[in-house]
């Protein structure tokens, strides 16, 4: 709860620099706030935690742990953000404000125990990221992702609000609480009004992670949104809304599962097939990441049809490998689009001869999303597809397999174009930013890849 007051506080501070026009102090402060609710954040593990706010809120280690993710996750992505807001608008106070006040609605998410806090916590997150998609107003790719996302937003929210709707009106409370126990008193007699609500959540939740066939914003907004904020909402919102999918089916509906799991199953099957295969196709990098993202949110959902402490481990150490690999991927993008102005992967041809740690990195990063071994992400795939299997969805393993050896082709590409291929590469220089990321993301995706102990523990998985 002390890391939300701090963000929130922390907005507002950055926006009174803004006004006094100290925009080089806005950088420092913000990551020193954010360092500050990390610590925060952390220092609520394992202190039997209590809902507050009249049973509003829970900070249990559940929220703790992915709080903590996304908020190490924006401090990452703003590590890459120096001269970059500068290059797009002379008000750049309002750029780390509105981030700010986006990982505020991305807290309540996470640590929601009221089916309310929900719905507040992702209009928080979503109003911030519909300013930040479309804040390059001379832009017009930018203005026209702002508007599918806020169109496919507002959309997405009313059948949340519907499903919230539903189980208040089958339960007579929004309390996560009460919902549980409806659904363990009543198994033989749920309304039908009830599971009208879980689909309609269902599919509000998954317009929100950009799931398969709900997904069709996502590359659209991730192109025109400018890369950083892209960055963000791939990573970030994307944690987020898994983090709250995953609170709410694995405390209150699990004795549903008969009734949602058939559905689950039929969205990853569409999911990581329509994200790998139309990656594969792809010209434009940034637009490969938007499909990736999409193919990834499906063996996410692997994890929910086994719900317990060893599927939140898995999506937990997943996400963990997930964002360190993308914030070097968008991180890389930004440095070329410098010298280059393109997102294409021709861009890549040669840069391994004149920027080898940058192509080391990313390079190190795409075998982590592929998931080859020795990587993060590998351990990821491993866990999330043992949790399946552990259900005998054993058909539905296989196919996730045959799926992640397609991703492995257009993830390649980019090691290729980069080691094999010849160009014109101008050196470029890295800050220290860039260095610290870099140097970071590559040890952290070895390290879990080799030694994944202390993430797989967390949740007594």
């Amino acid at each position: 709860m002390n890391a939300l007051i701090v963000l929130s506080l922390l907005a507002i501070v950055v926006l009174y620099f803004g006004l006094f026009k100290a925009q080089r102090l806005l950088l420092p402060v913000t990551l020193v706030g954010l360092v500050i609710a990390l610590v925060m954040t952390w220092g609520g593990w394992n202190t039997n935690a209590q809902p507050i706010y009249s049973g509003m809120m829970l900070f249990d280690n559940f929220a703790v742990a992915f709080s903590a993710l996304c908020i190490a996750s924006t401090i990452l992505i703003l590590l890459v953000s120096k001269d970059y807001f500068e290059r797009i608008s002379k008000h750049i106070a309002e750029y780390y404000a509105i981030i700010l006040f986006a990982l505020a609605g991305v807290l309540v998410m996470v640590s929601f125990y009221n089916l309310s806090m929900l719905f507040i916590g992702v209009e928080i997150m979503s109003v911030s990221l519909y300013i930040l998609v479309g804040i390059r107003k001379k832009d017009y790719a930018s203005n026209e992702a702002a508007l599918k996302y806020f169109l496919m937003g507002a959309f997405s929210t009313g059948f949340l609000l519907f499903g919230i709707t539903c189980l208040y009106g089958a339960t007579g409370s929004f309390s996560l609480e009460v919902i549980k126990n409806y659904v363990l008193v009543n198994p033989g007699q749920i309304s039908s009004l009830f599971y009208s609500g879980v689909i309609l959540m269902l599919v509000g939740l998954c317009f929100k992670i950009g799931v398969a066939p709900f997904h069709f914003w996502t590359p659209d907004v991730y192109e025109g949104a400018p890369t950083l904020i892209t960055a963000f909402m791939s990573i970030v919102a994307k944690t987020a809304g898994f983090a709250a999918l995953l609170r709410l089916f694995a405390y209150c509906l699990v004795p549903l599962n008969h009734f949602w799991v058939p559905a689950i199953v039929v969205i990853i099957i569409l999911t990581i097939f329509i994200g790998n295969i139309t990656a594969v196709y792809q010209i434009n990098f940034k637009r490969m990441l938007a499909y990736s993202s999409i193919s990834h949110a499906g063996y996410l959902l692997l994890a929910t049809l086994v719900l317990g402490s060893t599927s939140t481990s898995a999506v937990f150490m997943y996400l963990v490998a997930y964002s360190i690999a993308s914030v070097v991927a968008f991180a890389t993008l930004i440095l070329l689009n410098r010298g280059v102005g393109t997102s294409n992967f021709d861009d890549f041809n040669g840069l391994a001869k004149k920027n080898p740690w940058m192509a080391f990195a990313l390079t190190v990063s795409m075998l982590s999303l592929a998931g080859i071994p020795l990587t993060a992400g590998f351990v990821g795939k491993f866990m999330l597809f043992s949790v399946a299997m552990s259900a005998y969805h054993i058909g539905l393993v296989g196919l996730a397999i045959v799926s992640a050896l397609i991703g492995v082709f257009y993830y390649l590409r980019v090691i290729v174009a980069m080691y094999f291929k010849e160009a014109e590469q101008e050196e470029i220089a890295l800050s220290w930013g860039y260095k610290l990321v870099f140097g970071f993301a590559t040890f952290a995706t070895i390290l879990l890849g080799v030694y994944p102990n202390y993430i797989l523990d967390l949740f007594g998985g």
